[in-house]
């Protein structure tokens, strides 16, 4: 009897501990996404095989595909300031990746190949033409290996603060394996999240990273980014794929490999960021390269007309 009622109480405990934590995420998620930052109406829609990716469509002229960083708090509004600008000469297309910001976010492992085959579809669905891109951090590697598969599609390339090349090797190992198992878990792996992208993380992130300039770190750009992270069905889902390396790929091969003109724009106050265009430069003669001073790892936010002027020069 005894025995029974030790387990008893433990079963409900354990009820009560889940509930708990249930709850928990729940108050986490409905106060992330309570100010409706991301109800923009002016969204286009492409039904892809995996969900709805949706993105911005402006201006006129050669087409030019935007691709944002891949960071989960990240999504097409990066382009904001420098989308004005880009649109007096360009068809730009502003993108929200598939597991970002108003796109839908399946839970389920996102591959650097599943990106590949995004921008692939989006190019011959939604853009219907040879398009220049420009992306955003770690999404370089998306863009150089969707065009080294289908180079037909592609002009110009101009990657904006791309990852080291040895930090694209990256595979997933037993323990980033393991990790990836234990954010999927319905309740103690979604508070881990939550507790990983707290909003306080979200502004440490930002100040850090991101802006060179504190003063463009304000309160709306900090609940926007939190908004973005937790907007969706399974944003854990992108993140756990990202931080177990899951979205790499060794571009190293297909850079030496590619016909296609590319341009490296880096942001000056990055450590290391010399070394990381000479390292591109010796894989590839062939690449030109820029740097904009007081910026960090989002230039076209907080430099956009001088990134503007490069990005000009170059597609000429």
């Amino acid at each position: 009897m005894k025995a029974k009622n030790l387990v008893l109480t433990g079963l409900i405990l354990s009820s009560g501990a889940a509930t708990g934590i249930a709850l928990i995420n729940k108050y986490i998620k409905v106060n992330a996404i309570s100010k409706h930052i991301h109800s923009d109406s002016d969204y286009l829609c492409f039904k892809w095989i995996h969900g709805n990716v949706y993105y911005k469509k402006s201006g006129s002229g050669r087409p030019l595909l935007l691709i944002h960083d891949l960071n989960v708090m990240s999504d097409s509004f990066e382009w904001s300031k420098i989308i004005p600008l880009l649109s007096q000469n360009h068809t730009v297309y502003a993108i929200d990746l598939l597991g970002f910001g108003n796109s839908e976010k399946p839970g389920m492992t996102y591959t650097n190949y599943m990106f590949v085959q995004l921008i692939s579809d989006f190019i011959k669905s939604e853009i219907g033409h040879r398009t220049n891109v420009i992306t955003s951090g770690e999404s370089a590697s998306i863009a150089l290996m969707a065009c080294i598969n289908n180079s037909d599609l592609f002009d110009e390339m101009i990657f904006i603060n791309p990852l080291r090349l040895v930090d694209y090797t990256q595979i997933p190992g037993k323990t980033a394996r393991l990790y990836h198992w234990f954010l999927q878990l319905p309740m103690i792996g979604t508070l881990t999240y939550h507790i990983a992208l707290s909003r306080n993380h979200v502004k440490n992130g930002l100040i850090s990273e991101n802006f060179f300039n504190p003063v463009l770190v304000n309160e709306h750009e900090i609940d926007r980014c939190y908004e973005s992270s937790h907007l969706g069905h399974s944003p854990k889902s992108v993140y756990a794929s990202i931080r177990c390396n899951y979205t790499k790929c060794n571009v190293t091969h297909s850079l030496k490999k590619t016909d296609n003109s590319i341009c490296i724009i880096g942001g000056g106050e990055i450590e290391g960021i010399q070394d990381l265009l000479h390292e591109y430069q010796a894989c590839n003669s062939s690449i030109e390269v820029e740097l904009i001073p007081d910026t960090k790892k989002l230039p076209h936010f907080e430099k956009p007309n001088q990134v503007y002027q490069l990005i000009q020069t170059y597609l000429r």
